[in-house]
Parts: structure tokens; C-alpha cells; sequence
């Protein structure tokens, strides 16, 4: 039997860092995975969806080209080659995987790996039952779309976000269940190419965990692109008996029937626990996750689990870093727990999401004094030249000690300016050291500086 310092289940952005850091800091490490290296982010998530994503960004520009003195005419698509191309940044990122697997020397087994007692592994392949063992083996397996009583899906009609990405055609109407990050990408991009797209929203607003006011900024450019949306709002059944699909939506307003091709449940997530010797161990899960300290440690020693089978929140760049914390508090090094107050959530419609801290709501419900600043794109140069104005950047200041309570932006590019909030929070910067940081013009990131300035009332471009 194979042994190894350290074991790790399922190679997706939690599994496959956890094992380079571990390989790092010395530990013969081996990665089980029983389909593609770089599990659902790269191959069906994160990744794919943004040259999806991108597809559609290049298709609306060419139909605005007039917009900016441009003419481009039979501005036109072809949906096969646009999941081509996203299949082929998938592919592409897996094989950089299978590199960095390599580089770091990590024995990669492919195969389904399931937990016995006393740290070992059974792995089962096509051809072949072998087990493996380890002095610690963490459990990185994820999760999966998760499927309503009443929306069941069949992956043809009613389908998850893997039939979404490799559809053979494109549906003429699609209904989308659920308007989280992956509902709203999925909207967007088969709305800019041309399908007719309704979101149906159980909570009383899209994109619910954001700040309410970046929810109603998105309504009204998601019905401004004719994406039609029902919110407090819920799919009681669906009826695949014919051509297409109808669903029946309960409202507010009564019920109604809505007919498409395709219905695309996006309620959330299930973990993978089932099936992988939880039981056979006797390590503790709670309302389908698997409990851990702060450190990952479960209730079993030597058991640790990761990314979206613990608490957290079910993020790529949340389960790379809890993955780097645990094999690292493995390694003996002094570690401090991960600030879960302090994770980015992004969402890369147009315009995009992005967000860090408080709502406005959660900081008053939370007793605090606050400063609220906003500054619109519709006053940033740089917005107004690259025809990107729509949105805005808002920040919340506690007003006693200045700590920077939360940051909420929507517009072109967001996604890659909330970093400045996520460190300028983690070093514990107040309001005004923000604003005598001198921001460079003209950018977006300007709006950020300016937003700040308009908590204080010393805003100078409104």
C-alpha cells in the first residue's frame, strides 16, 4: 500500500492549491480526482463561464460600435463556436494543472475516492479497487447544482449549470430559477445572444445577498435589456410533457404559466458528502456539511475537509484559501483563522457585481453609527469615455472609529477593483486614509476615492 503524508480528495481550486502548498512545504502529497483536474471551477464554473461571459461583451460591443464612431455590419454568431471556445479555456486550464501536478511532484490517482477508517483511501477506477493511506487526508469534494422537490431536472428541459454551458442549440426562451451569481451570468449571456429570458426569484430581490440598492441597480438593467424578472416568486411545478417546458410561477399576483424551451435550475448547491465514508468514519455533518474547526480539523484526527462541504461560503478563492490555512496549520507554521467577514463576492454580468463587508442594512441592524458614500459612474471620466457609465460604488464607514464596514460597487470592471477594499479592510484603514491615498485619474478606481469622499462630504466631482 502506497503512503503519503498527505491526501487529498478532489482536485477542484480547494483540492489542487491545497496539494501544491502541502508539496511545498515538504508533505508527499497525492490528489484523488475521480473526473478533470481543476474539478467544476475550471472545467464547468468560474472559468468556462467567463469566455462565455466574454463571448457575449464582444457581441454587444460590435452591436454598439456606432456608439463610438464605429460601423460594424452583419455583426453576426455562431453558438457552436462560442461554447467551442469556452470548452477550449476549460480544457486549456485543466492541462495548466496538470502541469503545476507535475512541477510540484503530487501523485495524481485518478478515480473515486472514499474514506476508511484509519486514514486510508479506497480509490475505484475502471479497472482496478487500490487503497491508499496517508497521516491526513483532506476532503475537498465539493459540491454540486442542487435540485428542488418541484423543479426536478432532467438534462434536457430542465437542466443545471453543466448542461447550460454545452447546449448543442440555443433555446429561443429560457426560464432561470434562482438569481444568485450563477442564475444572473446565465441570463445575461444567453439574453445579449438573442434568447428570451425571464428570472424567477423566490426572495424579494435579485442577486438577494448584495446590498439592496446594487439589487435594484441590476433590475433595472437587466428589464432595460429585456430580461423579464419575477421576484417574491416561486416555480411550484414544471410540465415537460410537451414540445418545450411550462413552469408554473406563483406570485404575489397569482399563478401564471410561463412557456420556454429550457428551464435552468439555479437554487444553489448540494455537497458532495454522500457516498464517500463519512459514515464509516464517524465524521459529524450538519444540514449537508461536513463541521470543522477553524483549522478544518473534523471530529475525526487526521480527517480534515475544505471548500463547499464546511460552513463557509461557497467560493473558489474561499476554499483556496481555507485549503492553504489547513495544510499550513498541518505543517506546524503559526496560522491565524480566515476573517469571514472580509471575503469578496463577484458576479460578472454587465454590469458586474462587486462586494465585501456589510450591506448598508446589516451594519444598521448591527447597532453601528454609519457614514454612507456613493459616487455614480455617470461622473467618472474614464467611465464616460470607455461608454461604460451605467452604476455606481458605494462605501459604508462606521462613524465613531472610521472602520471601513463595507463596499459594494456595480459597474464595467468592478470585479477587479474590490481588492482595494478587501486589503484596505484587512490592514484596518479608516475613511480618510483611503482618501489621501492619491487614486490615479482618469480610472474607475477613482469612483472608489470619491466615494469615500462623499461619506465624508468633502466629494469634489458631484
Amino acid at each position: 500500500m502506497q503512503n503519503f503524508d498527505l491526501i487529498v480528495l478532489g482536485s477542484g481550486p480547494g483540492g489542487y492549491v491545497t496539494a501544491i502548498r502541502a508539496s511545498q512545504l515538504g508533505l508527499k502529497t497525492a490528489i484523488v480526482e475521480k473526473e478533470n483536474l481543476g474539478g467544476v471551477c475550471l472545467n464547468w464554473g468560474c472559468i468556462p463561464t467567463k469566455a462565455l461571459l466574454k463571448s457575449a461583451q464582444v457581441f454587444e460591443y460590435l452591436n454598439h460600435a456606432s456608439d463610438y464612431g464605429l460601423s460594424a455590419e452583419n455583426v453576426s454568431y455562431d453558438f457552436d463556436k462560442v461554447i467551442g471556445r469556452s470548452r477550449g479555456v476549460a480544457e486549456s486550464m485543466s492541462k495548466g494543472v496538470q502541469f503545476l501536478m507535475k512541477k510540484n511532484n503530487i501523485e495524481v490517482i485518478n478515480g473515486y475516492g472514499s474514506l476508511l477508517p484509519g486514514k486510508q483511501v479506497k480509490v475505484t477506477s475502471t479497472d482496478k479497487v487500490s487503497t491508499i493511506s496517508a497521516t491526513n487526508i483532506v476532503i475537498a469534494t465539493g459540491a454540486r447544482s442542487r435540485e428542488l422537490p418541484s423543479l426536478p431536472q432532467d438534462g434536457v428541459k430542465v437542466i443545471g449549470y453543466r448542461e447550460a454551458m454545452t447546449l448543442k442549440s440555443q433555446p429561443k426562451k429560457l426560464v432561470v430559477v434562482g438569481s444568485g451569481a450563477i442564475g444572473i451570468e446565465f441570463a445575461y449571456f444567453y439574453n445579449s445572444m438573442g434568447t428570451e429570458v425571464t428570472v424567477v426569484e423566490y426572495q424579494p430581490n435579485i442577486v438577494p445577498v448584495e446590498d439592496e440598492e446594487i439589487s435594484k441597480q441590476l433590475e433595472r438593467n437587466f428589464k432595460k435589456a429585456g430580461i423579464n424578472i419575477l421576484t417574491s416568486a416561486e416555480v411550484t411545478s414544471v410540465d415537460t410533457s410537451g414540445e418545450g417546458v411550462k413552469a408554473t410561477v406563483k406570485t404575489a399576483k397569482g399563478e401564471q404559466v410561463i412557456e420556454a424551451d429550457i428551464v435552468l435550475s439555479a437554487v444553489g448547491i448540494k455537497s458532495n458528502i454522500e457516498n464517500i465514508g463519512l459514515e464509516d468514519v464517524g465524521i459529524i455533518t450538519d444540514r449537508d456539511k461536513i463541521l470543522v474547526n477553524e483549522f478544518y480539523q473534523t471530529n475525526i484526527p487526521g480527517y480534515y475537509a475544505i471548500g463547499d462541504v464546511t460552513p463557509g461560503q461557497a467560493l473558489a478563492h474561499v476554499a483556496s484559501a481555507e485549503g492553504i490555512l489547513c495544510v499550513e496549520k498541518i505543517a506546524g507554521m503559526n496560522v491565524e483563522p480566515i476573517d469571514y467577514g472580509n471575503i469578496p463576492g463577484c458576479t460578472y454580468c454587465s454590469p458586474e457585481i462587486a462586494s465585501v463587508g456589510m450591506t448598508e442594512k446589516q451594519a444598521k441592524e448591527k447597532g453601528f453609527d454609519i457614514k454612507v458614500g456613493k459616487f455614480p459612474f455617470s461622473a467618472s471620466g474614464k467611465a464616460k469615455a470607455s461608454g461604460n457609465s451605467d452604476g455606481f460604488v458605494k462605501v459604508i464607514f462606521d462613524t465613531k472609529y472610521g472602520e471601513w464596514l463595507g463596499c459594494h460597487m456595480i459597474g464595467a470592471g468592478v470585479t477587479d477593483m474590490i481588492a482595494e477594499a478587501v486589503v484596505a479592510r484587512k490592514l484596518e484603514t479608516t475613511g480618510h486614509e483611503i482618501l489621501k491615498a492619491v487614486h490615479p485619474h482618469p480610472t474607475m478606481s477613482e469612483a472608489v476615492m470619491e466615494a469615500v469622499a462623499a461619506a465624508y462630504d468633502e466629494v469634489i466631482h458631484l
